[in-house]
This record gives structure tokens, sequence and C-alpha cells, in this order.
């Protein structure tokens, strides 16, 4: 379920309740109105919130790709890496033991934390030059 949806949802009971209301055709627009309205400010305010994490973590990600460090700098592609060969030497039997479904979970939220990381690292320089604008 999206945030949007879900800020939609909340605000959905009321405007229903004055659909069934026995009042004026004209106070039911004004009252949806304010619901709208009141609902757009919150869908305003979360998605700043939005804005402002996402910045956030493109200032963490850039931080730790401009590090001083070289583990600092590397520390991604050698977990990927790791995984990798996890996966290869768990594919062909090498391991002395298989692997949990725990380690393939881990894989998959480490692979699109990966990913997603790469791609805010890309585009974070991009999407702070338009914020700035």
């Amino acid at each position: 379920m999206s945030v949007l949806s879900f800020i939609a949802g909340i605000f959905r009971p009321a405007a229903d309740l004055i659909d069934d209301l026995h009042t004026s055709e004209e106070e039911k627009l004004i009252v949806k109105s304010e619901i709208f309205s009141l609902q757009s400010e919150v869908t305003l305010q979360m998605l700043d919130y939005e804005k402002q994490l996402l910045n956030a973590q493109a200032k963490v990600i850039t931080a730790e790709a401009t590090g001083q460090s070289w583990l600092q700098r590397n520390w991604r592609p050698l977990t990927m890496i790791t995984f990798l060969l996890l996966v290869v030497c768990d594919s062909f039997g090498l391991l002395a033991f298989r692997l949990a479904d725990q380690a393939w979970t881990l894989l998959q939220i480490g692979l699109g934390g990966y990913v997603v990381g790469r791609s805010v690292e890309k585009t974070a320089p991009k999407i702070s030059e338009i914020i700035k604008r």
C-alpha cells in the first residue's frame, strides 16, 4: 500500500459520512472541500518528509562514496562479491553446508539495498541540484 493511498484511506470515511448527512448540497460541498484541503496538506507534508528522507540517505551514501578510507568506499561492492561467491559455491555444492533460507533472504535484502544504494549514489547529485533550484 502506497503512502498516498493510505492517506486517502484515512480521509475516505469522513467523506462518505458527509454524503450520508441530511444537509444541503452546498453544505456538503463546503465540508468536502475542507476535508480535501486537509488531505492535500497532509499529503504535501508527507511528500516533504519523503524528500528529506531521500536527501539524508543520499548524503550518507555520498559521504561513503567520497570517504577517505578505502574500506569505507568499497564495503558495499565487497559485500556483494562475498554474497556472489557464497551463491556460486552453494550452487555447485562446494560448501560444507547449504545456505539457510535466512541467508537467501539476507541476500535478497542486500541485493535490493545495494541496487537502491547505487541508484541513489548515481542520482543523488542530480536530485540535490534540482532540489536546490
